[in-house]
């Protein structure tokens, strides 16, 4: 198979199913946007940090391939001829959100209360989640504009949410590990 297929040589590529749209819909947004967050985290991923957290952002990357088909996937092209779901074995589940959420748990038991907002930065690595954290805002705001358009898997929407969540505290984590001065934000008076 060849990497260039010369079909998006006229500004419009191939959604799931085969419906051809422009390379600016919405849709490609919100799929493309979530496969540059999985570029981040592979950037995370790469870094000098514990085992178990590179095994989690595996996981997540593996869950951000499905959140990328099912954005890739039109409503009416989500139901074969057969009646079977297109996506039926890939979707995102409520355990996919539970995971997240026990993370996030499991690293704030360590971590000192936040008693104001944190300035991104102290470490490369940290900086790096913080990153990571803005993309996946930016994947979440587009999956929520093309939900008002057409529907969408709503634990698309709520994974990217705590998704989000998860990169903020384990940038505040990784801040801990690495003994990175975690800068509060003051604001001026």
């Amino acid at each position: 198979m060849k990497v260039y297929t010369k079909t998006g040589d006229t500004g419009t590529t191939a959604l799931f199913g085969g419906t051809r749209v422009s390379k600016h819909h919405i849709r490609i947004e919100s799929y493309g946007t979530v496969d540059e967050l999985n570029s981040h985290i592979g950037l995370i991923r790469d870094q000098e940090i514990n085992s178990h957290y590179k095994d989690v952002l595996i996981e997540i990357q593996d869950r951000l391939f499905t959140v990328g088909a099912i954005l890739a996937t039109p409503p009416e092209k989500e139901t074969l001829k057969s009646g079977e779901k297109r996506l039926q074995n890939l979707g995102i589940k409520e355990s996919d959100i539970e995971f997240l959420e026990q993370e996030i748990d499991k690293m704030e038991e360590s971590l000192p209360p936040m008693t104001h907002f944190v300035l991104p930065g102290g470490h490369t690595t940290v900086s790096y989640c913080h990153i990571a954290r803005c993309v996946c805002r930016r994947a979440e705001r587009l999956a929520v504009h093309l939900n008002d358009i057409e529907p969408t898997d709503e634990l698309v929407i709520k994974y990217l949410n705590r998704l989000s969540d998860y990169l903020f505290v384990l940038a505040r984590k990784l801040s801990l590990d690495l003994r990175a001065e975690e800068v509060q934000w003051i604001p001026r008076k």
